[in-house]
């Protein structure tokens, strides 16, 4: 009879602590980088980067704030080792270094940007509970301010980058914006892409859609203000888009996996383009297999975007749920099936966590039951 080695009890209870010790370290992260969103809303850490050392008093009177509520802010950000307490002043400094990686003067590199995607999933755990429990998705009118927060977060990593970065991975492509082309933001969310390209390409003329009304609303309104007539937003439903050979340039900005047919809008944006057309689709930098994601920097933010926002909303819309974390192979199939046959994917220095792809259609494109198909 062979004995049954006992449990290594031991081994099993410092594992069980040392397990303990990361849960706990993560609740405090938690719990910091929601008051970090709070501190980037309220402005307080551009304030602090200004300041020399200063007490609760002068820095909440600066940001026109209640000082208990500063000060008790402030307490979270000394523990958590963000910012630096002088006891016997009763001062709080923010080092250099951190307010770096915590300003709007920080951009492209401001955290506090993305740190507002937390609080904004925790608001929605009562109707996702109620979407694991019976299926379905969510509309996009019940995210409260992610249009704003994504508009932010894109502002930093594309529309600051768009002349510089984004635009020259098309050879010769700012030469034909000077001299006049038609250009689709095909997704466009609040706009501010179009917005940056029709001010600095006046020659040019540029369409965005988008499904809701309201994420482009503002930019509009601030289109007309500053005289702009190259520039028009229309809300759309962009799962039977079908102009074709309109359109000499055609761009989606983390987009494309939200939508409710994927594959409908990439073909359709095969035939809208000219001859010598380009699409150039920038999203979430990352592989299709979870595997491959294990040591992704931001791989638990990004599949708890995915699984609190972009899921819902392509379910929400009879769509497939491709989830922020549809990958660049899965990106590449679709784009081939598509009717794109130049496929190049391009990694941006000053944004590591996004995938730029360029691309040209083919002479003859795939039948109707091809572009529908989006398994790899």
């Amino acid at each position: 009879m062979n004995a049954i080695e006992p449990t290594n009890t031991h081994t099993l209870a410092s594992e069980q602590e040392t397990f303990a010790e990361t849960l706990v370290t993560m609740l405090n992260h938690g719990a910091t980088v929601a008051m970090i969103s709070l501190g980037h809303r309220l402005g307080l850490f551009d304030i602090l980067a200004e300041l020399p050392p200063a007490s609760s008093e002068n820095i909440a009177k600066l940001a026109g704030l209640d000082e208990r509520y500063v000060r008790e802010w402030l307490a979270v950000m000394t523990t958590a080792r963000i910012v630096i307490y002088n006891a016997v002043p009763g001062h709080y400094q923010l080092p250099e270094a951190h307010a770096a990686c915590l300003t709007r003067k920080a951009t492209p590199g401001n955290v506090a940007v993305n740190a507002q995607f937390v609080p904004l999933i925790a608001r929605m755990e009562d109707a996702l509970i109620d979407c694991f429990r019976h299926g379905g998705g969510l509309p996009y009118h019940v995210y409260p301010c992610f249009h704003q927060v994504m508009s932010e977060d894109s502002g930093q990593t594309v529309v600051a980058a768009l002349h510089d970065h984004i635009l020259p991975l098309v050879p010769d492509l700012l030469r034909r914006l000077d001299d006049g082309i038609d250009v689709l933001d095909a997704g466009c969310g609040a706009g501010r892409a179009l917005l940056t390209l029709a001010e600095c390409f006046p020659s040019s003329r540029f369409t965005g859609y988008d499904l809701c009304s309201a994420a482009f609303e503002n930019t509009a309104r601030e289109a007309a203000e500053r005289g702009l007539t190259n520039l028009t937003f229309e809300a759309r439903d962009l799962r039977d888009f079908h102009e074709p050979g309109h359109y000499d340039l055609i761009t989606s900005f983390d987009a494309v996996h939200d939508q409710a047919d994927p594959q409908a809008l990439l073909a359709g944006i095969a035939t809208a383009l000219r001859p010598g057309g380009v699409y150039l689709m920038q999203d979430i930098a990352g592989s299709s297999f979870l595997q491959n994601n294990l040591d992704h920097p931001l791989g638990p933010l990004l599949y708890s975007i995915s699984c609190a926002h972009c899921t819902p909303v392509s379910l929400y819309q009879g769509g497939p749920g491709l989830g922020t974390m549809w990958g660049e192979e899965l990106a590449t199939v679709m784009l081939k099936r598509a009717g794109f046959e130049d496929i190049c994917a391009h990694r941006l220095e000053h944004d590591p966590f996004n995938v730029y792809f360029v691309a040209r259609r083919e002479d003859v494109g795939p039948t109707p039951e091809e572009n529908r198909n989006t398994g790899l």
